[in-house]
């Protein structure tokens, strides 16, 4: 019996396909969940995930990488990749990126971003606007809350959204964060209400975070079933209980 056991294990593993997906590193917190619902669906395909940011990926697919498939932090670098040919269907927003006013203290956050007002707020931080989409989308929410002048010389800035997130719990006063951060493990211990709120979407455009299938994989069944998987209801719910919007 166990001879034979082996031997389908064996036979399973043979059969087996690989795909490799190169992914944002604000999904790195809800990846591990889809991974394991796509396996559901589709045992015999192993997942393999590239972490990195969206503008590292992209340039390691132009330069040749094998990656079956790209899902970026926003839609500027899949769009890219498509226009040059890197990448063969055009992108599609898998989920919209939302943000969070994060404080690594516990504080009345009732009033919103006003609450960056307090004269105990000395240090705010937020992704750099010309580097980071979530900065970019931070900026026009202060702008439009009007609190863009009266904060300005007291922002700091990340270089990254997962750096600001650093630098919101250990260099700052509070910070403007990607809301899917919070959902990691290290940070579940923060309540809503009492550590973070979220940020009003009217503020600001939510991030349209894009996937597109690469050239690499063109004919690639089951690169095509991850692809559509992500953009299927049972993922969609993932991203929702990850924080984000939903396209």
């Amino acid at each position: 019996m166990r001879y034979l056991i082996s031997l389908l294990v064996l036979a399973l593993s043979l059969s087996a396909s690989q795909i490799t997906v190169a992914v944002a590193a604000n999904v790195s917190y809800a990846i591990d969940e889809l991974k394991r619902t796509f396996a559901e669906e589709h045992p015999e395909v192993r997942v393999r995930i590239i972490l990195g940011s969206s503008g590292k990926l992209t340039a390691q697919i132009k330069n040749g990488a094998p990656y079956d498939l790209f899902m970026a932090a926003n839609m500027a670098y899949p769009e890219a990749l498509y226009k040059n040919g890197a990448a063969v269907t055009k992108p599609r927003v898998y989920a919209k990126g939302a943000l969070a006013l994060l404080s690594p203290i516990s504080r009345d956050l009732s009033e919103g971003l006003n609450t960056l007002l307090s004269p105990s707020i000395r240090r705010i931080a937020i992704a750099n606007p010309k580097t980071a989409p979530y900065g970019e989308a931070a900026v026009e929410a202060l702008k439009n809350a009007k609190l863009y002048d009266a904060v300005r010389s007291r922002l700091i800035f990340g270089e990254s959204i997962s750096q600001t997130l650093t630098y919101a719990l250990h260099a700052a006063d509070i910070g403007i964060v990607a809301k899917s951060s919070l959902f990691s493990p290290k940070l579940r211990r923060f309540e809503k209400g009492k550590h973070w709120i979220d940020i009003d979407a009217i503020l600001y455009r939510p991030i349209d975070q894009g996937i597109v299938l690469l050239k690499h994989a063109e004919s690639n069944p089951d690169a095509k079933a991850f692809y559509d998987f992500v953009l299927g209801k049972r993922a969609q719910a993932i991203f929702k209980a990850y924080g984000y919007l939903l396209p």
